[in-house]
């Protein structure tokens, strides 16, 4: 018992101070902001045209962007959940997960690839005598960006929703001979109701703090978010002071949407199939096999050309001149490097957080109940002060000490680390609980504690999900414009910001390989820390 209550301890001092770090972090680069709106503050954030338009069009653009990928989202959802036997569906359910981790830059590119002046479909529109194929730049391009991303995220919320229905319900219909709209009416509907404000407010979420796709896809004032408001008011008119009031509303927009969102009921993605098979009257027909498989087809199509768009580019561009560069390799191994210690801290950050929760959750005095809702929600400081946000606060901090330039890269590792936290926490939490309920009384009544534990015990069990942890916190970092787009520079150059660069002094085929070579990095992560998952879950299910 003296080494059980001797690792509670230890875990809520660990959390306890993970806490405070994490904590001083996103407080300064708040009381910053603070600070100086105090002090050198002109612009009255909602008196400025410019900023009550950049307002207006953030929030716009994420309502229509949500609508969207929510409309575009049902047919999918519906078709894919008819189909179960549809040949390829499991391939099709992950590739919807696929732009859910992939850098937003390289899908941006494709999307480019495909809708650009240059674009394969514009010039095929303008074969067929289209006068006016899609414009990419502005409100259009935006729109469709982020139906690709949030499409697909909100296909697998609503299918996991559908793959739950009761087999009976089926059965059912079929005995009262009801035609497909009114399965849809009476049974997929309801169950589509329940998910979708929950989804619906993840995606707005999501659209109205968007950076890099506004970024590259913007095309002038009249298309600008916020958070894009923000990095060019630093970056090209250094114009603190209006910085500031952006970030200030940025932290007002995100803290609002965040209170309406907990409202909401949560989005649950429990992996799409339940096992069971659900023999669907409507599902049947002929007619009924052919609209689902044209709609997957098209879906299908939709997620997967812009990055068989950037595949086909990327093998197109001078690899070998690329990776001949010195600049590719300082880039790569800044990017790595960056990558590899946001994520090992994020990791035992999220691992503290995880250990303290448990210890102190599940009732008992109030100040205990407390600490665990603080270190529950601290996770997701994020969302509440996006990394351009952080990163405004931190840069008038290191410009009022002139050290902004050498302490750059330390800066974007720590704003990488705390975006990947909420990620790595989600990952770790139940793989730790799961562990600690089954191996908390053997390992006390053999009296093993600290460094034994961990090598012995923990270690073994926890590995696969401390890796898999890992290497999606580094895929995130790798693919990360948001906080380098403030301090990058010819000395300080992550791949992701040398794409960036390329892409803006029109390089356009540099830009095309190096998205190749980022792409292939990012999945080399995902699979080296995904590899065994499949065989140990069979195993366990066997």
């Amino acid at each position: 018992m003296q080494i059980a209550g001797r690792d509670r301890r230890g875990a809520i001092v660990g959390g306890a101070i993970g806490l405070a770090c994490l904590c001083l972090f996103v407080g300064v680069a708040i009381g910053s902001l603070l600070s100086y709106g105090g002090s050198g503050l002109s612009i009255s954030p909602l008196g400025d045209p410019y900023i009550r338009r950049v307002l207006v069009f953030t929030l716009w653009q994420a309502g229509l962007s949500t609508a969207l990928s929510i409309l575009f989202a049902i047919p999918v959802a519906r078709a894919l959940a008819r189909q179960r036997r549809f040949p390829g569906r499991v391939w099709v359910l992950r590739l919807m997960a696929v732009p859910m981790g992939l850098p937003v830059l390289i899908g941006a590119l494709g999307l480019l690839g495909l809708w650009g002046r240059q674009g394969m479909l514009n010039k095929a529109l303008l074969g067929l005598g289209l006068d006016s194929p899609v414009n990419i730049y502005g409100l259009s391009g935006i729109l469709l960006a982020h139906v690709f991303f949030n499409m697909p995220l909100a296909v697998r919320y609503l299918v996991a929703g559908l793959d739950r229905v009761p087999n009976e319900y089926w059965l059912l219909s079929a005995q009262l001979g009801m035609r497909s709209t009114n399965i849809f009416r009476f049974v997929e509907w309801p169950v589509m109701r329940r998910h979708l404000p929950g989804v619906a407010g993840l995606i707005f979420m999501l659209c109205a703090t968007s950076f890099t796709l506004v970024l590259v896809l913007g095309g002038g004032p009249a298309s600008t978010t916020v958070e894009v408001a923000i990095y060019q008011a630093l970056r090209f008119d250094f114009d603190p002071g209006r910085a500031v009031s952006l970030a200030v509303i940025q932290i007002v927009i995100t803290a609002i949407l965040l209170s309406l969102i907990a409202f909401l009921p949560v989005p649950e993605d429990h992996g799409t199939t339940t096992g069971r098979t659900a023999r669907r009257p409507d599902a049947r027909p002929l007619a009924a096999k052919a609209v689902d498989g044209a709609i997957i087809a098209v879906a299908t199509a939709f997620v997967l050309s812009p990055l068989a768009m950037v595949a086909a580019a990327g093998i197109r561009a001078d690899l070998l001149r690329l990776l001949s560069e010195p600049v590719f390799w300082q880039a790569t191994a800044t990017s790595l490097t960056i990558a590899f210690f946001s994520g090992l801290i994020a990791v035992l950050l999220g691992l503290a957080f995880v250990r303290a929760q448990l210890e102190t959750g599940g009732g008992g005095p109030l100040a205990a109940r407390a600490f665990s809702t603080a270190i529950g929600s601290s996770s997701s400081l994020v969302l509440l002060v996006p990394p351009v946000v952080l990163g405004t606060g931190w840069f008038l901090v290191l410009r009022s000490v002139g050290v902004t330039t050498s302490a750059a890269p330390y800066l974007v590792l720590l704003i990488n680390t705390v975006m990947a936290l909420p990620f790595v926490v989600r990952i770790l939490h139940p793989a730790v609980e799961v562990h600690r309920q089954r191996t908390l009384r053997l390992s006390t009544s053999l009296g093993m504690s600290g460094l034994s534990k961990i090598w012995l015990v923990d270690w073994p069990l926890l590995r696969r999900a401390l890796l898999m942890a890992l290497s999606f916190a580094m895929a995130l970092s790798l693919g990360d414009l948001g906080a380098v787009a403030l301090f990058g520079s010819d000395g300080f150059m992550t791949l992701p910001w040398l794409l960036f660069s390329r892409l803006g002094s029109y390089r356009t085929a540099d830009a095309d390989g190096l998205a190749l070579l980022l792409g292939v990095v990012c999945l080399a992560l995902t699979i080296a820390g995904t590899v065994g998952q499949g065989g140990e879950k069979e195993r366990r299910d066997g």
